[in-house]
């Protein structure tokens, strides 16, 4: 049985705080906002390196800093902040201690040593093969070695929170089920031993190649399980965030999910299909069957689609459930428009949630088409599409929980909270600008990788339309914007945890819920919900699904006459 000397009682939620755990998230939430800050900083290079009438690095530079950008803020910022997460979701959540705090500490060496074995890789300047790092590009035996690293501390950390639920389960710390948070970020957890697995596949394989004790790695190959692990590390982070939007809907307006039972079934679609989704960086590739490709991007597809919907529904229809209990009635929208805007941890939620379903959710569903794949694949569509996943979606819905975390978790009241209130606006109004700019400069058949798109220095002079350099002019302004949003978060969040005063009554009320906060932490369902207003939204977004999806046939037809 536990020792009870080694826990505190939430004064907002009830829950017990394993201290231990306590200990772990902070180190784990610290280093990843350490490592956003790093990944954010190289990426506002890249950016204005794109925009032509900066262009600020030199080539080398630019796929140095390309290479340390994808690593940093599409791994491991990302995986530490889910690492925080699923000990949050199991220790916390379920009243438990952690399984094996020892084990997690050397979970969290091993990760902190690998991303910084890998950095320092990429900055001698002799590993600049972009997050992809395809074969027959070739980066120094320290890459291959810190990302290998890295990836056992995260899996380590995977079974350790695998671990908390059975000892929770065999202590009776919790009733009923696992709460919905719990059970996403178990989904999550699940993808992540799978994509973990497949990067150990082809990684070690890469890693042993650069020793020069494998002779030759195979291109095709690579890509394609390179993919179970590139896109699926996505995967962990779509499971995660959605987790997020629950929790912070809960703690924030004690909303419960519409249907519990719906909602998990939406999770275990996910665990089921979503990996599916790796498929779209290789519908050009040779040498995969036609009938692969199809069954991926058809019938297979939609079934994580599905899931994705059904959160995209839950989650706004959860919150309006809520707001009409509390009293907002009026209208379609009194629920939305009297929501707590100022409150950052819910206008990054809310704006995670638009932002991923109408950027990156739309947008993945079109490059998931093998038809239209083609007009768009390797042009800066993909990572437009990713940066309305990952960034305007996940890293937006990570940074609205640590505006919670640091209260509930570090005891601490935040500073600046005119900052605080203002910065989700300016980054995730940013990283939507990143998005929509970039995709509309790959539908106008901008390069994915290529340092300068004026292409200045070629022997054979070429010339996009002039919209795009119109568009990747605007993609730096909104780099810019959403680099200032990031760089107020940072002060906020690290400001809070070193000069911020004791969390205390008012910092609670401001934040939470307080009435109903414990929800976070139980199962159940909102009983007899009336959600009129989600249901319009829901039809605003189907419009928009519908209209730009045929846009993109409209945009595929016109090169069918080509001979």
């Amino acid at each position: 049985m536990a020792n009870t000397e080694q826990f505190r009682t939430c004064p907002a939620t009830g829950l017990k705080v394993h201290l231990p755990a306590e200990r772990l998230i902070k180190a784990n939430a610290v280093a990843a906002v350490l490592f956003l800050a790093i990944g954010g900083l190289f990426g506002l290079g890249v950016a204005l390196t794109r925009w032509p009438a900066v262009h600020l690095l030199p080539a080398d530079w630019f796929y140095l800093a390309l290479t340390a950008h994808g690593l940093d803020v599409l791994v491991v910022w990302i995986i530490f902040f889910e690492v925080a997460l699923l000990y949050f979701a199991s220790a916390i959540l379920l009243n438990s201690r952690l399984a094996t705090p020892k084990m997690a500490w050397a979970a969290f060496a091993l990760m902190l040593v690998g991303a910084a074995v890998t950095n320092v890789a990429v900055l001698q300047g002799t590993s600049s093969v972009m997050f992809t790092s395809y074969a027959p590009m070739q980066a120094t035996p320290m890459y291959y070695a810190g990302i290998v690293l890295f990836a056992v501390g995260a899996l380590i950390a995977c079974f350790i929170f695998f671990g908390t639920l059975v000892v929770a389960k065999q202590e009776r710390t919790y009733e009923g089920s696992i709460p919905l948070v719990t059970f996403g970020a178990m989904t999550a957890a699940i993808i992540a031993v799978f994509t973990i697995a497949s990067g150990a596949i082809i990684l070690i394989p890469t890693l042993l190649w650069s020793l020069g004790l494998v002779s030759h790695i195979d291109s095709l190959m690579y890509r394609t399980v390179f993919w179970a692990f590139g896109h699926s590390s996505q995967q962990i982070n779509v499971a995660a965030h959605v987790s997020v939007w629950y929790a912070v809907g809960a703690l924030v307006l004690g909303a419960k999910p519409l249907s519990e039972k719906v909602s998990r079934g939406a999770f275990l679609l996910y665990i089921l299909f979503l990996q599916l989704a790796s498929a779209h960086h290789l519908l050009v590739d040779p040498g995969i069957s036609s009938e692969w490709k199809v069954f991926n991007t058809s019938y297979a597809i939609y079934l994580a689609v599905l899931g994705s919907m059904i959160h995209g529904m839950s989650v706004p229809g959860a919150m309006e459930a809520a707001q009409r209990r509390h009293g907002y009635t009026n209208g379609l929208f009194e629920w939305l428009r009297k929501a707590p805007w100022g409150n950052p941890a819910f206008s990054g939620m809310f704006l995670s949630v638009i932002f991923f379903g109408f950027l990156g959710g739309i947008s993945g569903v079109v490059m998931g088409t093998e038809q239209i794949n083609l007009i768009i694949h390797n042009t800066l569509y993909v990572p437009g599409h990713f940066h309305g996943t990952v960034v305007a979606g996940t890293t937006l819905a990570f940074m609205a929980i640590t505006y919670l975390v640091v209260p509930l978790i570090f005891r601490k009241d935040l500073v600046l909270k005119g900052w605080a209130r203002l910065q989700p606006y300016l980054f995730g109004i940013g990283a939507a600008g990143i998005s929509l700019f970039m995709m509309g400069a790959g539908t106008l058949g901008v390069s994915r990788r290529h340092w300068d798109i004026t292409f200045s220095d070629a022997p054979l002079p070429f010339d996009y339309p002039g919209a795009a350099f119109l568009m990747m002019g605007l993609n730096g302004i909104f780099a810019i914007l959403a680099s200032i949003g990031g760089i107020m978060f940072i002060v906020v969040i690290v400001g809070s945890i070193l000069f911020g005063k004791p969390a205390g009554e008012q910092t609670f009320k401001e934040l939470l819920f307080t009435g109903e906060a414990s929800a976070v932490g139980k199962h159940g369902s909102e009983e007899h919900p009336k959600v009129p207003g989600t249901l319009a939204l829901v039809a605003v977004f189907f419009v928009s699904f519908v209209l730009y999806y045929f846009v993109n046939w409209k945009y595929l037809s016109e090169i069918w006459p080509l001979r």
